[in-house]
């Protein structure tokens, strides 16, 4: 579907949720990017995908249909061959009494294309309109599982996997191994993994997807398969497929669905052979807003007003996995204008940010991140961000960028916001300095998000409610009427509901302030929405510590990080676990899974 930019500005109009200044802008933007309005709106959520399709299908007189792949019959679907479907970008999604065939294309207007459908299908068809997502979702449909489709591929030429050499057939699209790597990186995508691991064992090769942080284990492969996939994988990664007894690291990129993935490919001996491991980056997403992040309340406000800021030190702390480079990506997002000079260094570039100087660390060449951070500030820069403070030298560079008047934005490996006050001490950091350009530390881990189809709430026995005291004193000092009180503001500040503003599913308040009535559990069977685990996507539980004039004089004072920690606390600080326990009452996670991140017992 594409629209015209007078009609995009014109539907846009007529919604009502647009002011004239707010169009200029867009027909500004749309100029100086050279993007039509209609991409523009749904980039910058202006109108969702679904909203402007729908004021589309009025303005043209086409229904509007809003598919549900999962629930279309596959007799329905099969009625049109999935080669012709693909083609003209069309699904049969249903048969209605007097067998008149509905249906679903992204494009109505596309007459040549409704001629052909008539011809095989005839004339009793009826034509509605959907958004591109939900069709593609659609076509997905005619795909099996992974098991079958590798099965199918496999078995019509297994010859080809007979020998660890690669020829030049081995490169041409339409091979089995080619093939092969398709269906699994397309099936990791799919099921939203972050990282797809294929695993050399004694007697066959194993295929991993891991799916909101767990590994889960996809499929088993012919041991014989293993030369031909890794081989294959080298060659889209321009990696040496003749060097099988040193790691080699690379990337590349794939076309999935209408969206561009980068798959940063490592590859590692091991005793049965080699094992790849491949990262999955949607280089096509864009960045989430911060209450899509999981950010509320004061940690959020702390964080907005820390980023305006002219000068000083955003730090983003966590373990690895963690959702550091999502947060930084999100508030490198908000501040990236045409007027603004951003630099990064990283190591590695995990999200591509348009419009601003990315540079990838490469120690071989002698580009670290202290050398990368030197050169960055002779560039004229506004705003830097390191990936990672690993030394004492990249930490002063960073501290005396902040104090010239640059705005730092870096990332530390501690395990809450406070200790990473005196970790900069240990690295040799002047305590004033400290104290006069760190704006706020965020401390953060990722948990899964229930699923709001199939989640579920119980009643807590006493043994629950001990083990939540123990874990988060909620019996101590009124804890119970305080998380009461932080719940229903959570509610109100929009916590638990989804993009497009709605609930997300009932919201459970505690009748009373003195105990928790209720909690929410995954489903034991889970449902296809989130393919029988319970839970679907993840979410960030966050601590914002904002350095307050109390704190900056405990920290020239070399005060502990557990006195810091209390000090940020009292002035109203959230802790991680807090902030997960909110959360968990309100049914976006569990109880178990705040316990399994953070560092509660």
């Amino acid at each position: 579907m594409r629209i015209p930019d007078s009609l995009a500005e014109s539907l846009l109009a007529r919604s009502g949720d647009v002011s004239a200044e707010q169009i200029k802008d867009l027909h500004e933007k749309s100029a100086s990017e050279k993007k039509p309005l209609q991409d523009l709106i749904i980039k910058n959520n202006i109108l969702s995908e679904n909203d402007l399709t729908k004021l589309y299908a009025d303005e043209i007189e086409v229904p509007f249909v809003e598919l549900k792949a999962n629930e279309i019959k596959h007799e329905d679907l099969k009625q049109l061959p999935e080669r012709i479907a693909r083609q003209y970008k069309a699904v049969v999604f249903g048969v209605e009494a007097d067998g008149i065939k509905l249906i679903a294309m992204e494009d109505p207007d596309d007459i040549q294309a409704i001629s052909f459908l008539r011809k095989q299908l005839g004339n009793k068809i009826k034509v509605n309109i959907t958004t591109s997502a939900a069709l593609q979702m659609a076509l997905d449909q005619y795909r099996g599982n992974i098991s079958s489709e590798l099965t199918k591929v496999i078995e019509t030429d297994e010859e080809a996997y007979d020998s660890e050499d690669v020829d030049e057939n081995d490169l041409a699209e339409d091979s089995p191994v080619a093939q092969t790597v398709n269906i699994i990186i397309e099936y990791g995508v799919k099921a939203g993994a972050s990282d797809i691991h294929i695993e050399p064992r004694e007697d066959y090769v194993l295929v991993r997807y891991r799916i909101d942080g767990l590994l889960r284990e996809a499929n088993k492969l012919p041991r014989k398969l293993l030369g031909a996939l890794v081989s294959r994988i080298k060659i889209l990664s321009n990696l040496k497929i003749d060097e099988h007894r040193a790691p080699q690291d690379g990337r590349f990129k794939v076309e999935i669905s209408g969206q561009i993935y980068a798959l940063r490919v490592s590859t590692l001996p091991i005793i049965d052979g080699e094992k790849v491991v491949m990262r999955i980056l949607n280089e096509s997403s864009q960045a989430s807003e911060f209450k899509d992040l999981g950010f509320w309340g004061t940690a959020l406000k702390d964080l907005q007003q820390a980023i305006v800021q002219p000068h000083g030190m955003v730090l983003v702390t966590g373990p690895t996995g963690s959702g550091k480079s999502t947060t930084l990506f999100s508030v490198l997002s908000v501040l990236n204008t045409p007027n603004i000079n951003i630099s990064t260094v990283e190591d590695p570039v995990e999200y591509h940010i348009v419009g601003a100087n990315q540079v990838q660390v490469n120690p071989i060449a002698g580009m670290t991140f202290t050398n990368g951070l030197r050169a960055l500030l002779r560039q004229d820069p506004n705003i830097i961000m390191v990936g990672e403070i690993r030394d004492g030298e990249t930490a002063d560079l960073a501290v005396q960028a902040a104090l010239t008047g640059h705005l730092v934005f870096s990332t530390l490996h501690t395990s809450n916001s406070a200790t990473c006050l005196p970790r900069l001490l240990e690295m040799g950091v002047e305590p004033f300095l400290i104290a006069s350009t760190v704006r706020v530390v965020v401390a953060q881990r990722l948990v899964r998000r229930l699923c709001v189809h199939c989640r579920e709430t119980y009643k807590p026995d006493d043994a629950i409610l001990r083990q939540l005291d123990k874990s988060f004193g909620l019996g101590d000092n009124g804890g119970f009427k305080r998380i009461h009180e932080l719940e229903t503001l959570a509610v109100k500040d929009g916590v638990g509901k989804t993009s497009a503003g709605k609930a997300n599913g009932p919201i459970n308040l505690s009748s009373s302030p003195t105990t928790v009535t209720s909690l929410w559990k995954a489903h034991d069977d889970g449902c296809e929405q989130c393919n029988h685990s319970g839970y679907k996507g993840r979410l960030g539980i966050y601590e914002v510590l904002n350095n307050s004039e109390e704190i900056q004089k405990m920290i020239v004072g070399n005060n502990t990080s557990e006195e810091i920690e209390r000090t940020a606390i009292n002035g109203g600080m959230l802790t991680m676990q807090l902030d997960g326990l909110i959360k968990a009452l309100i049914g976006q996670t569990t109880i178990e899974e705040v316990l399994r991140v953070s560092d509660k017992e």
